[in-house]
């Protein structure tokens, strides 16, 4: 299709056009990471108006929607008891074209940097849900949750999400679940006995669209009542970010100044669309000072303390083209700032997303676990940064490095500078796996009751190792490698 021509939106449009552009990326969603694409891309009015209310927008969409429906970007569909229905046979070309529009809006109204008025409530409500889970944990199941930790760690979590995904896939999930475990931010203890870093990372999973992304950093970490998945992840600690902008993160940022929180974005590209948000989102991603002035006013300064877990989606020239995705201008922006995993949609990871989608939606998968999960996650994250429930019952416990597992490391980087004078990776690669090896020593918090600090055991260490190995053949182009 070729590309259409703007809307000129009204001001009064552009929160419409903001919240149906989320609606589009959802519903695209669920029809394409559980694998092939079968139905088209559709939605219901009341699903539009629903989060247009949620987002306190109360313009009627109507007249967008007609406009959309004259330009073939919208049809209708059989209206089925009172609510209308839509489907869009372009969903890149109407979402690119709804944030672009909305974007022109965001660069010139100054009333874009005005203070969002709802995110105090936002995070009262995220800290409740937080604190529900955890006065569960300790009123009814306390006992379960510590005899739970004491057989559990990375090798046991692995296993679980090896039989729900298979070899190809399980791996990101268990890297997504390990950075909940890291939001604790628990110090690293140095062989010295000094401090120098903290178990916390941003993850971000870059590639074409389709490779199961999604699910797993928001699906298997929120829950997906539509698809039957129970929540995994940190209850109450996860802002999810379909549909805002960057200019809108940047305002939401100054709420969360001393707290800290995962931040989901699941299209982060578009982040980097919008112009003047690079250099800012590189601060936020530091978690640097952050300042954003224009000529309408100044949103901080104020300093950022938590995460992100981010889909970067980009689209290969080949099933194992990385030299594409390489060549992304923001690539390098996250893989020095982030935890960041490459996906080429290979024949093999192509077989494994669509089994595991036939799995999901015949049944057949079993989250057996989810729940003991999730429980023993939300004490563990309670005790490392000492909730008044918890702190007097539980100590919290930094991760002791040792000098093993650097070793163990610089091996593997050693044998790939055998075969290429002139490395692609980066040495900051070798500090990514020593936070996922620490963030996979705080799973044996009750394992290892007795210890002054959360050792790097020989699971953490195999884990950290294969994670870095997998790395280095990535950047490394080898092509063939992932091949299945």
């Amino acid at each position: 299709m070729a590309a259409p021509a703007g809307l000129e939106l009204a001001p009064s449009e552009v929160p419409v056009a903001r919240a149906l552009a989320a609606l589009v990326a959802d519903s695209d969603r669920r029809r394409t990471v559980r694998g092939i694409p079968t139905q088209a891309v559709k939605f219901r009015l009341t699903e539009l108006r629903s989060r247009l209310l949620r987002d306190r927008v109360f313009e009627d969409p109507g007249r967008l929607l007609a406009r959309l429906k004259r330009r073939g970007l919208l049809l209708d569909l059989p209206t089925a008891g009172g609510d209308k229905g839509y489907q869009v046979p372009y969903p890149d070309d109407l979402r690119r074209l709804l944030v672009e529009e909305a974007l022109r809006t965001d660069t010139t109204d100054g009333a874009g940097i005005l203070p969002l008025p709802d995110e105090t409530a936002e995070i009262r409500a995220m800290d409740s849900e937080f604190l529900e889970q955890l006065t569960g944990v300790l009123g009814r199941r306390l006992d379960e949750t510590i005899e739970f930790g004491r057989s559990f760690g990375v090798a046991q979590l692995a296993e679980y999400l090896r039989g729900l995904f298979g070899d190809e896939l399980y791996f990101d999930s268990l890297i997504s679940i390990l950075q909940q475990y890291a939001l604790a931010d628990a110090p690293l203890l140095a062989p010295t006995g000094r401090t120098t870093g903290s178990s916390g990372f941003h993850l971000a999973l870059f590639g074409p669209p389709g490779t199961g992304k999604t699910f797993s950093i928001d699906d298997l970490v929120r829950g997906n009542p539509r698809s039957g998945v129970p929540p995994h992840g940190l209850p109450g600690r996860n802002r999810y970010c379909g549909g805002i902008t960057p200019v809108q993160f940047l305002r939401v940022g100054q709420s969360y100044t001393g707290r800290t929180f995962n931040f989901i974005v699941p299209e982060f590209n578009d982040w980097f669309k919008y112009r003047g948000m690079v250099e800012p989102l590189k601060l936020v991603m530091e978690q640097r000072e952050v300042k954003w002035e224009t000529t309408f006013g100044t949103v901080g300064p104020y300093t950022f303390r938590s995460f992100f877990s981010v889909n970067y989606n980009v689209r290969t020239a080949g099933a194992q083209d990385y030299w594409t995705t390489i060549g992304d201008p923001n690539f390098a922006a996250l893989e020095d700032r982030m935890l960041l995993r490459f996906h080429p949609m290979t024949r093999g990871r192509f077989r494994a997303v669509e089994a595991a989608a036939e799995r999901l939606e015949l049944g057949e998968l079993d989250f057996e676990l989810a729940g003991r999960i999730r429980d023993h996650l939300t004490l563990v994250h309670a005790v490392q940064t000492r909730h008044p429930l918890v702190a007097r019952k539980f100590p919290a416990r930094a991760v002791r490095l040792e000098r093993t597992l650097y070793d163990r490391l610089r091996g593997i980087s050693d044998r790939a500078l055998k075969s290429n004078e002139f490395p692609k990776f980066s040495p900051r690669l070798k500090s990514r796996a020593v936070r996922l090896a620490a963030a996979a020593s705080l799973l044996t918090y009750f394992a290892r009751p007795d210890e002054p600090a959360l050792a790097i055991g020989k699971a953490e260490t195999e884990f950290a190792s294969r994670f870095y190995e997998e790395e280095i053949r990535a950047r490394e182009g080898r092509r063939g490698a992932a091949a299945g």
